[in-house]
């Protein structure tokens, strides 16, 4: 398997304000990311989650190391088209990325501005509008939908300029439980059947829990990293981390507590539930 995204040495500060002192986010991160893959990146508030992610398209540059997007420099100004055509990124807030009147326009405008020929852009906006299950939306007005919609969107308007890796910073913080089903599903489906890399920054743990890989950052340093199971086992850690364990597993922790001796990798709650039944039937 090949590393879609490498960050090695990464140091970063942003640049002072005001005559304040520069913040320092990453001193030495290193970190890959391979193709095909889901991977979750948690963290409280100021870890540098999205710090980490505005390098991985180039929006931010690294201060020191280096990160490499299918083996282009970030720091290459002249592989800077090149790098956002191959990681695309979704933001908290989809109405900061919806810029056109019509649905079917706004996931145009991407390839429309990478130069891509009429027919093909057609085609494109069809297939990336059924991908996310809004092709009967495409004659709408992007501002009548609802929030979930409006994100999957956005992610539409992505997937349009064909990227090998999708970035989202945080996409349902603004949504509803049921536009969050709808975003998670969508890109869920995307690594899937796509292919497509995913990194989704969240700080919703039954999210995370849906990747296949779980990284937590804490001060700008790795703290934990491995499948959902492995990482959300670690509750203490967790707790001392001030984050949370799925709710699956925060309920086996707590019973432990109480005289049980439960797995605490039950993510689901059909797994969870099944564990608490065969620990109490007679």
């Amino acid at each position: 398997m090949s590393t879609a995204i490498s960050v090695e040495h990464l140091s970063y500060q942003y640049p002072s304000v005001d005559d304040k002192a520069p913040v320092t986010v990453f001193e030495d991160l290193s970190l890959a990311v391979e193709e095909g893959t889901f991977v979750a990146v948690l963290g409280t508030n100021g870890c540098g989650k999205s710090t980490l992610a505005k390098h991985f398209n180039s929006i931010l540059l690294p201060s020191g190391g280096k990160v490499y997007v299918h083996g282009m420099d970030t720091s290459n100004e002249e592989l800077l088209i090149k790098i956002r055509r191959s990681v695309g990124m979704v933001f908290q807030n989809p109405d900061n990325q919806i810029v056109a009147n019509v649905v079917e326009e706004d996931v145009a405008f991407g390839p429309e501005n990478l130069g891509v020929a009429a027919p093909e852009i057609r085609r494109r906006v069809d297939q990336a509008l059924k991908q996310v299950g809004m092709y009967e939306y495409r004659e709408h007005a992007p501002h009548l939908l609802s929030g979930g919609q409006k994100q999957r969107i956005a992610i539409a308007g992505i997937i349009a300029m064909e990227p090998k890796c999708i970035i989202l910073d945080e996409p349902t913080a603004m949504l509803d439980p049921k536009g969050r089903r709808e975003v998670m599903q969508t890109v869920t489906r995307l690594n899937r059947d796509k292919g497509i890399t995913v990194v989704l920054i969240t700080h919703h743990m039954d999210e995370a829990a849906m990747a296949q890989r779980v990284v937590v950052l804490h001060k700008g340093k790795v703290a934990a990293d491995g499948t959902p199971g492995e990482v959300f086992s670690q509750v203490e850690l967790l707790h001392e981390l001030g984050l949370a364990a799925p709710d699956t597993v925060e309920l086996c922790y707590a019973l432990n507590g109480n005289g049980f001796d439960l797995p605490l990798n039950r993510l689901s709650a059909e797994e969870c539930a099944q564990t608490l039944y065969n620990a109490v039937k007679v």
